[in-house]
């Protein structure tokens, strides 16, 4: 069907007044935009399905939306047979976010289901929190994590609290795409709503506590800065901070005011100094030990702290998951709690640091795709049999315990305050205690390019990338032979310098390839699954012996990776 015709199709009396004329302008007019809202339907990603609100099968509106939910609704009922079925349904600050909720649920409520509806925007792990506190079947949260304003999306959790993964997710799927637009239950009963108000965050935050916090040292000389940047945080974090003893807490007032138009900075994500230069402004006259700041739905968060200059420094995803991850093990160790039957959880894409520190306190390392759903898999898979203690991925994300089974600002947030508090009670800093667990395991240091291309060239632009780059890796990386391939998508490793090929399939195929170099180098190349991007991962490392080295060794370790852009021509 050309993309002509599928637009046509939304010309019938299913779509609402607006949306025809706006497409029937698009044809008298011979609008790109027509091409572009039309030519795909909307997938499901590693963060589920996220893209800009609009009309058309390629934007995020009430019909595409409706058509999610009708499909995960029929699939509820097949897998929930005659019984009570619960969702619960979040929604963050963005535009339609809130209206988008009541259409979810009111598509739900047709169809029988009960919804539990948060009453105002609240962070995804809340949401996740919540499916498994009030035994739900499933969730859905309304949120575009860290995109731009015009974004939206709509992620869907199973009733152990985790983003779907196979074979739930696929046949989910199967349900949407089998949903016809005139099909959709949009006359919803309000009878089988129940809203959630502020009492949930109490229980939330106490979890947060209880899984997160280990030591009481300190917590009324830390100087924190905190910013929601204009998400869901700013009803969750301060009150956690408060409950949990942190006495010197200053918000940056202006980015605590929830908005979709992040009017305060270019984009709302953390990953980016840009996003946290308030709050570093303001830690500046605060004399802030430790800055934090959150995505739009919570899930997300950046840490910045004083480096050996005494200067605020943003640490990158796999630095704050090193410092977070190797605390809490040694918490567990010293309070004798590692069995050998415990395990931290990873991705793919992530460090490979962390596999030294699993080493080092006799805990499992599990490494799964990108995105925390695999992590939420691998709890419930080994639910039981093994105990998961924390996880993380570089993208800033990181969870501790498991009562939350997707990343959780909030828990995360405690624990690196925790840290900050002891590290200065003992006279030290977070930055020095990063290099301590360097000169501990080595010195690790990463580097992320992304390669936007929009459109469906674009689309067609990163599949060639990807093909080009599987027929022809590359023989050496910054003057070190390639030496291992791993294709994700052909679940093979292939030893170069043998040329023996083993099969991967503990992992679940991926359009994915990692090189890694004889001296420890690791490149991995993926397409974004929720943005239009490709994405190329660089990590290096290096033996480090003093704090005195730190700057020196980083600046070899930033020349390498540079060296690395240069020869794979990013």
């Amino acid at each position: 069907m050309t993309t002509l015709e599928k637009a046509k199709l939304w010309l019938t009396d299913t779509f609402d007044e607006e949306t025809q004329k706006t497409i029937q302008n698009w044809i008298d007019t011979n609008s790109d935009e027509l091409e572009d809202s039309f030519y795909r339907e909307l997938e499901f990603g590693t963060g589920g399905m996220r893209g800009i609100m609009g009309v058309g099968t390629n934007r995020l509106n009430k019909y595409t939306l409706g058509q999610a939910t009708q499909g995960l609704a029929n699939y509820l009922h097949q897998q929930f047979p005659n019984q009570e079925i619960k969702v619960a349904i979040a929604y963050d600050v963005r535009h339609n976010s809130k209206e988008f909720g009541k259409m979810c649920a009111d598509v739900l409520t047709a169809n029988g289901i009960k919804v539990l509806l948060f009453k105002e925007h609240r962070p995804t792990p809340e949401l996740s929190f919540t499916v498994r506190d009030k035994k739900c079947n499933a969730g859905i949260v309304l949120t575009a994590s860290h995109n731009p304003p015009e974004y939206n999306g709509y992620k869907v959790y199973w009733n152990d609290g985790a983003q779907i993964v196979p074979p739930d997710d696929e046949n989910i799927i199967k349900e949407v795409y089998s949903v016809k637009f005139n099909e959709i239950k949009f006359s919803g009963n309000d009878d089988l709503i129940e809203w959630i108000g502020p009492e949930q965050d109490d229980v939330y935050i106490d979890a947060c506590m209880e899984n997160s916090l280990y030591q009481n040292v300190g917590r009324d000389n830390l100087n924190i800065v905190f910013s929601s940047i204009h998400g869901t945080t700013y009803a969750t974090v301060p009150q956690a901070l408060k409950k949990a003893g942190f006495k010197k807490v200053d918000l940056v007032r202006e980015q605590m005011i929830p908005s979709g138009n992040f009017p305060t900075v270019d984009s709302p994500n953390p990953e980016e100094p840009a996003a946290l230069e308030m709050a570093m402004d303001l830690a500046r006259i605060t004399n802030g030990d430790i800055v934090l700041g959150t995505d739009p739905d919570g899930d997300r968060l950046g840490i910045a702290v004083r480096n050996l200059e005494g200067e605020m420094q943003l640490l990158n995803g796999n630095q704050t998951n090193t410092i977070l991850t190797y605390y809490i093990l040694d918490q567990w160790k010293k309070a004798g709690k590692i069995t050998g039957k415990e395990f931290i959880g990873s991705t793919i894409v992530t460090s490979d640091i962390f596999y030294d520190i699993a080493e080092k306190f006799g805990v499992d390392c599990k490494v799964g795709l990108t995105g925390f759903k695999w992590i939420g898999k691998m709890i419930r898979d080994f639910e039981g049999k093994e105990k998961f203690i924390c996880g993380g991925e570089e993208s800033f994300g990181f969870m501790t315990g498991d009562f939350v089974r997707d990343k959780d600002s909030c828990g995360s947030i405690l624990l690196a305050c925790e840290i900050a508090a002891w590290c200065k009670a003992n006279g030290s800093s977070v930055f020095e205690y990063m290099i301590d667990i360097y000169k501990d395991l080595g010195m690790y240091y990463e580097g992320l390019v992304n390669v936007v291309r929009k459109g469906r060239t674009g689309a067609e632009e990163i599949q060639q990338m990807m093909k080009d780059f599987r027929e022809n890796p590359p023989k050496e990386i910054a003057g070190s032979k390639v030496a291992v391939v791993k294709d994700f998508q052909e679940q093979t490793s292939l030893n170069l310098l043998d040329n023996k090929k083993s099969v991967m399939n503990d992992i679940p195929k991926s359009n994915v390839l990692i090189y890694y170099t004889e001296d420890g180098t690791k490149v991995c190349v993926r397409p974004s699954g929720t943005e239009p991007k490709i994405k190329f991962y660089v990590s290096v490392k290096d033996a480090i012996n003093s704090a005195q080295e730190f700057k020196e060794k980083l600046l070899v370790l930033e020349e390498k990776i540079k060296i690395v852009k240069q020869d794979l021509n990013l």
